[in-house]
């Protein structure tokens, strides 16, 4: 199959996903108890108070009407208006879209060059006193959670030791005018996928060198460096990029919790913020901006992996 006809494929499933996806979201958010007009009417609402309400914010239309309404609308783009603050969601999108973006790439960035270079090292000296050490280090530091890790590194590094901030309050949206705040939540974001990747890495490598088109490289003559950039990397590599887009997936989860230890004014903080208020029209909106990244994601890492995936034979 053609790389052009199995993207389309992919394409096409992947549409398919968002919609069923967007459509979960929008049942699960409706069934929440409560609503934004019982948040917006106060700590002691009348009935009368919540009706008005309703009807102003739309909310007292039938379900399936607000549904197929909804769905038109994000057809078309529009991801709605906040049912609590009145703007376009879009526009709270944008606003915490920088924060979570840097801190996802950011920890993707981290977390491929140390993963490969830790894979790669316990392949070389595989069963040796590094390999294992890697094994036994990384199963104990992935086995503990984010908010876990988050919670002890703040304790010893921020508020015993002093070095770093516990959380981002004061540097807002940019946080890139105070590199430090970003250290801590680096770290906790990076750690579990590079445990995870680095010995994918070297399970790759270590299955690549030994294939039949690696062997027959070898028997071609190929230089040993032609043999490992050419043939033995793909080979590894190819179910690491797989890999790499079940992190990212996982880092929209983790972006969440490490927004919300850290105070970082992100995605994940609005989404917390619309789920206590009852703002589903915001909820639903970052939910399936969340389902459409994923869904790309995953797509463009399936695509890398059958780019590098080995075909028969092995090309002088």
């Amino acid at each position: 199959m053609s790389p052009a006809r199995y993207a389309l494929r992919r394409l096409a499933f992947g549409l398919a996903q968002v919609l069923v996806a967007a459509t979960a979201v929008y049942a699960l958010t409706e069934s929440l108890p409560g609503d934004a007009a019982v948040v917006r009417a106060g700590d002691q609402p009348d009935a009368a108070r919540i009706a008005v309400l309703r009807d102003e914010l739309g909310l007292d239309v039938p379900v399936i009407d607000r549904y197929l309404a909804w769905l038109g609308n994000l057809l078309h783009g529009d991801l709605g208006t906040s049912l609590v603050s009145g703007r376009p969601v879009a526009e709270v999108l944008a606003d915490g879209l920088a924060p979570t973006a840097l801190l996802a790439l950011g920890t993707l960035a981290l977390v491929v060059p140390i993963a490969m270079f830790l894979g790669a090292a316990a392949a070389v000296r595989e069963r040796g006193l590094f390999d294992r050490g890697l094994t036994i280090v990384g199963i104990a530091l992935y086995s503990v959670p984010e908010f876990a890790l988050a919670v002890v590194l703040v304790a010893v590094f921020a508020l015993h030791l002093g070095w770093l901030p516990a959380t981002a309050v004061g540097a807002g949206t940019d946080l890139l005018s105070e590199p430090s705040v970003l250290i801590l939540p680096f770290v906790v974001l990076a750690i579990r996928p590079v445990c995870s990747l680095a010995r994918l890495v070297r399970a790759g490598l270590l299955d690549a060198r030994t294939s039949e088109h690696v062997r027959h490289a070898r028997r071609l003559g190929l230089s040993p460096r032609r043999v490992l950039l050419r043939h033995t990397l793909p080979g590894a590599l190819a179910p690491a990029a797989q890999h790499l887009a079940r992190t990212a997936d996982w880092l929209l989860g983790g972006v969440v919790v490490v927004e919300a230890v850290f105070v970082v004014p992100g995605l994940g903080t609005a989404l917390v913020d619309a789920v206590a208020a009852r703002d589903v029209a915001v909820v639903q909106g970052l939910a399936v901006f969340f389902a459409a990244t994923t869904v790309v994601v995953n797509l463009l890492a399936d695509l890398t992996a059958f780019r590098l995936a080995p075909r028969a034979g092995v090309a002088t």
